[in-house]
C-alpha cells in the first residue's frame, strides 16, 4: 500500500491516525489475500507544500512519500510524474524524499499535482497503485496593491452636501486572499484631504466640504493609496490619482457690465430695424448662462422690442413702432435679463436677475409731407356741373421748419383728366361731365410735396364714388315677340314682359307698366302690371284669324319711380300662328318670327353658323366633283379616241371590215339641211332624202379643193351653234373627238374616209379662223348626242 503524503490544509496541521482501505489490496500475491481477510494500515498525513520566492542555495524539502510494505532494504524504487515532476521536483528513489530546485511563485501558479508510484526494484513491477497528490505553494506578501481600471475621473456638483458620493475605487492585490492578511487592502488619501475623503474598506470617495465653487476651482486631483496587510505595518502600498471635475451649477445672476447704454437712430427708421445690442455676463457655464430679456417700462414696451440672439445671447433692441423726432427726441427703455434655466435651489435668493438702462436717441430728417386725416373716399353727383368740388385732401410737413405744402394728380391714374386739384388749398374738383353708367367708380392718387423740395413727396390713394341721377329711361330688356294660337281663349298669357334701367337707384328700382295711349282702345289684349318689376300680356277676346290679321303690335309703356320719373315706350310684337290641339304652334306667317321665337339668339348664332359650315362643304364637294368630272371625261376622251380603229391597208374601203359602223360617223355631219348648187362647193342638192354615196364622194372633194367656198360650211355652222344655244336640255361637256376627211397630204395613201385631226386633247380648228371654239362647241354636242344614241341602239 502506496503511503502519500498530502498538502492539503494549511502549514502546522496536525498528524492524524486512522484506518482505511487501501488501494491494492487486490493485487496479487497480497497477503491481507492470502490471509483471507481485510488488513488495517497506518497512514501518516503530512502537508505538501513548498513557500514561494524560496531563496536557499539548496533544494528545498517539501515532504516524504512511502508505502508501508517497504523493510528500508532499497527493494523498493518511488518516482513521480506529472506537473514539474523531474524538473521543479525531484524524488529520492530510495527514501522518497521529495525536494523542490526552482524558486516558485503562488501568482504565477498555486498548486502543482503529481502521482507517485512504488516499484519492485528488481522487476519494475508496480507495487502499489498510482496515487496522486499536490503540492502546495504557499502564499508570501510579495504583491502590492494596483489600480487597475485607471485613470478615474469624477465628477461632483460645486455646493454639493458633505459626504457627497464622487465615485469609488479599487485596488487589486495578486496574493493569495485565503492565507493571512496579504491581500487585505485599505485606502487612504495621500492628497487633496481637505476637499475630499476615502472609505478605507470600499474605496468610495466622497466630498470633505460643502463650499466647493467652480468658478473658484473646477478641478481637483486626489491621491489615493491602496495598503496590504490591512494597513499594518510591513504592508506593501499602491497609489492612483483621481481627477474629480466640479460641475456647474445656476449659482450665478446675470449681471449687465454698464448700467446705462446710449444708442441713435434716424426717425425714418422702419419698423423691425436694429437699434443696438447689450448682453448680461454670468459666470456660469453651459445652459445656465442662457438669457431672457425683456423691456420693464411701458414706453419702451410701445415703442421698443427687445429679442436674445441665441447664438450669442444678447439682447437685440428693435424699433416697434415708428419714431417722430417732432413727437420725442430721447427715449428711455429699461431693459432687464434673466437666466432661462434657474436652479430652484437658489430661487429664493431673488438675485438672478439684472436690469440695465437703454437711452435711444431720435434723430431728425427731412421727411415728406403727411395727409390727414387719412380719408380715401369721397363721392359726387354724376351730374355735377364742371368745377364742382369733390373734396379737400390736406397734407403737412411733419418737420419743425414746416415747410409749405403744394398738391398735384398722379395723371398715371386719371390720364383723361376727369379730375383737377388746386395745387395750394388740395380742393378736388371734377374737370368733365361725369357718367356714372359709364365709370361709377375713380380711383386716383393724389400728391403732396414740399414747396420748396418737390422730392419730399408723399401719395395718397382716392376713390371716387359716382352718385348716381335718374337720367335714364327704363327700356324693354329685350325687342319682345311673341305668338298666340288662332284658337286662343281670353284670358291666356302670351308675354312676361321684363325692364332693364342703366340707373341705380339706392332705395332699387320700381318700374309701373301700362298700355301706350295709342293703344287704349285696344280690345284684342291686355297687360297686368305683377309689381315686381315685371308684367303680364294675356288675350282678351276669343280667337283670332291671321287671313285677316297675322301680327298685332302692343306699344307698352314703362315708367320709372324717379325721381324725376321717366318713361319709354317699346312695342311687343304678337304673331298669330296655326297650333295644333295641343297648343303647339305649327306655322306663322313670319319664317323669321318661327325661327326667333323657337330660338335663342345663341341657338340663332350656332344655327347660322351650322348653315354656313354645310354651304361651304357643299361648294367644296361640287369642286371636287367637277374636277374630277373633268379628269374622268379626259380619260374618257383618251380611252375613245384609242378605240378608233385605223386601215392603212389598201382595200375595198369601207367595206374592208365590220368592226366599226361608219354610217354612225357620218350620220354627225347631216348636210341635209345645207342648200347649195352644183356649184355651191360641189355639196349638191340632197336633203335628208339626199342620196348619201353623193355625199360621201362630194366632201372629200370639197375637202381636197384648195379654192372652196366656205361660206356654205360658216351657214352650216351657224344655224347648228343657233340650235345648240337654244337646246338648254343638252349639257355641255368638256371634250370631243372629231373625224376629218383624208386630204391630198396624208403620209400614207389610204382608202378610209376617216382620220384623226389631233393626237391631243384640244384639237386645232385654225383653219375655220374664228369659228373654231364654236365649231368644237357643236362637234362636242353633236358626239355626245350621237353617244347616246348608239347607247339607246345597243
Amino acid at each position: 500500500m502506496l503511503l502519500l503524503f498530502c498538502a492539503i490544509q494549511e502549514l502546522g496541521a496536525w498528524a492524524m491516525h486512522t484506518s482505511v482501505e487501501g488501494p491494492g489490496l487486490g493485487q496479487p500475491g497480497n497477503p491481507a489475500l492470502l490471509a483471507g481477510g481485510r488488513v488495517k494500515r497506518g497512514w501518516v498525513w503530512n502537508q505538501f507544500f513548498v513557500v514561494e520566492e524560496y531563496t536557499g542555495t539548496e533544494p528545498l524539502y517539501v515532504g516524504k512519500i512511502h508505502s508501508d510494505s517497504d523493510e528500508g532494504d532499497g527493494s523498493i524504487k518511488y518516482t513521480i510524474s506529472g506537473e514539474g515532476a523531474g524538473t521543479i521536483f525531484l524524488i529520492d528513489e530510495i527514501t522518497g524524499d521529495i525536494h523542490a530546485t526552482e524558486r516558485l511563485d503562488r501568482e504565477q501558479k498555486t498548486f502543482y499535482t503529481l502521482r507517485a508510484q512504488a516499484r519492485d526494484r528488481q522487476t519494475d513491477q508496480l507495487l502499489e497503485p498510482e496515487s496522486e497528490f499536490i503540492i502546495k505553494v504557499q502564499d508570501i506578501n510579495d504583491s502590492e496593491p494596483r489600480f487597475l481600471e485607471g485613470p478615474y475621473i469624477g465628477s461632483v456638483a460645486e455646493l454639493s452636501p458633505i459626504g457627497t458620493s464622487v465615485m469609488q475605487v479599487m485596488a487589486s492585490d495578486a496574493d493569495d486572499p485565503t492565507y493571512g492578511s496579504s491581500a487585505r487592502v485599505v485606502y487612504s488619501v495621500l492628497e487633496g484631504e481637505q476637499h475630499f475623503t476615502v472609505d478605507s474598506k470600499t474605496g468610495v470617495i466622497r466630498t470633505a466640504v460643502a463650499d466647493l465653487d467652480r468658478e473658484t476651482q473646477d478641478q481637483y486631483e486626489v491621491v489615493i493609496r491602496a495598503t496590504d496587510m490591512a494597513g499594518q505595518l510591513g504592508g506593501l502600498s499602491g497609489s492612483t490619482t483621481v481627477t474629480i471635475v466640479v460641475t456647474d451649477v445656476n449659482d450665478n445672476p446675470p449681471r449687465f457690465p454698464q448700467k446705462m447704454y446710449q444708442f441713435s437712430i434716424v426717425e425714418t427708421a422702419p419698423v423691425g430695424t436694429a437699434i443696438g445690442r447689450v448682453k448680461a455676463e454670468d459666470s456660469d457655464v453651459g445652459e445656465n448662462t442662457d438669457m431672457t430679456y425683456q423691456v420693464k417700462d411701458e414706453e419702451g414696451v410701445e415703442m421698443f422690442k427687445v429679442t436674445t440672439d441665441s447664438n450669442t445671447q444678447e439682447a437685440v433692441i428693435t424699433v416697434q413702432k415708428p419714431l417722430d423726432y417732432e413727437s420725442k427726441k430721447v427715449h428711455t427703455v429699461v431693459v432687464e435679463a434673466l437666466n432661462k434655466f434657474v436652479d430652484p435651489r437658489f430661487v429664493d435668493l431673488g438675485t438672478f436677475r439684472d436690469q440695465t438702462i437703454v437711452r435711444v436717441s431720435v434723430l431728425d430728417v427731412d421727411e415728406p409731407p403727411e395727409f390727414r386725416p387719412p380719408s380715401n373716399l369721397m363721392e359726387v353727383q354724376e351730374d355735377a356741373h364742371v368745377g364742382s368740388v369733390v373734396g379737400v385732401v390736406t397734407a403737412l410737413d411733419p418737420d419743425t421748419a414746416n415747410h409749405p405744402v403744394r398738391y398735384a394728380i398722379d395723371r398715371s391714374t386719371d390720364a383723361e383728366k376727369i379730375f383737377d386739384i388746386d395745387a395750394n388749398t388740395g380742393a378736388i374738383v371734377t374737370g368733365k361731365v361725369l357718367d356714372r353708367e359709364t365709370a361709377g367708380w375713380h380711383n386716383i392718387t393724389v400728391l403732396a410735396m414740399e414747396a420748396d423740395n418737390h422730392s419730399q413727396v408723399s401719395r395718397a390713394s382716392l376713390r371716387i364714388r359716382i352718385l348716381d341721377v335718374n337720367d335714364n329711361p327704363p327700356e324693354l330688356a329685350t325687342p319682345y315677340e311673341a305668338a298666340v294660337c288662332e284658337d286662343a281663349k281670353p284670358g291666356q298669357l302670351i308675354q312676361t314682359i321684363s325692364v332693364v334701367d342703366r340707373d341705380e337707384p339706392q332705395s332699387g328700382h320700381h318700374f309701373y307698366f301700362t298700355l301706350a295711349p295709342e293703344a287704349t282702345n285696344n280690345h284684342h289684349f291686355s297687360l297686368l302690371d305683377i309689381k315686381d318689376n315685371t308684367a303680364a300680356v294675356h288675350t282678351q277676346r276669343m280667337g283670332f284669324n291671321r287671313q285677316e290679321q297675322d301680327v298685332y303690335l302692343l306699344p307698352i309703356l314703362v315708367v320709372d319711380r324717379g325721381p324725376p320719373a321717366l318713361s319709354s315706350t317699346g312695342t311687343l310684337t304678337i304673331h298669330v300662328c296655326g297650333c295644333d290641339s295641343n297648343g303647339a304652334i305649327q306655322s306663322c306667317n313670319s319664317t323669321a318670327y318661327v325661327v326667333s321665337a323657337t330660338l335663342s339668339p345663341g341657338a340663332l348664332i350656332a344655327l347660322l353658323v351650322c348653315v354656313l359650315i354645310l354651304v361651304v362643304l357643299v361648294l367644296l364637294i361640287l369642286t371636287l366633283k367637277r374636277h374630277h368630272k373633268s379628269h374622268l371625261t379626259s380619260e374618257d376622251d383618251e380611252d375613245m379616241r384609242d378605240n378608233v380603229i385605223k386601215y392603212n391597208d389598201e382595200g375595198g374601203g369601207e367595206q374592208d371590215t365590220e368592226a366599226y359602223d361608219m354610217s354612225a360617223l357620218r350620220s354627225l355631219y347631216d348636210f341635209s339641211e345645207i342648200k347649195g348648187g352644183d356649184g355651191g362647193g360641189g355639196l349638191g342638192e340632197g336633203g335628208p332624202s339626199g342620196n348619201p354615196a353623193s355625199e360621201l364622194h362630194a366632201l372629200p372633194q370639197w375637202v381636197q379643193s384648195p379654192d372652196l367656198d366656205f361660206s356654205v360650211f360658216r351657214d352650216y355652222i351657224c344655224k347648228k351653234v343657233e340650235q345648240a344655244d337654244e337646246d338648254l336640255s343638252v349639257p355641255p361637256y368638256d371634250s370631243f373627238q372629231t373625224y376629218a376627211f383624208e386630204g391630198s397630204d396624208s403620209p400614207v395613201p389610204s382608202l378610209s374616209s376617216i382620220n384623226t385631226w389631233s393626237s391631243g386633247s384640244e384639237q386645232d380648228f385654225s383653219y375655220l379662223g374664228g369659228w373654231g371654239p364654236r365649231f368644237r362647241q357643236l362637234a362636242a354636242l353633236y358626239a355626245g348626242r350621237r353617244g347616246e344614241e348608239d347607247s339607246e341602239d345597243s
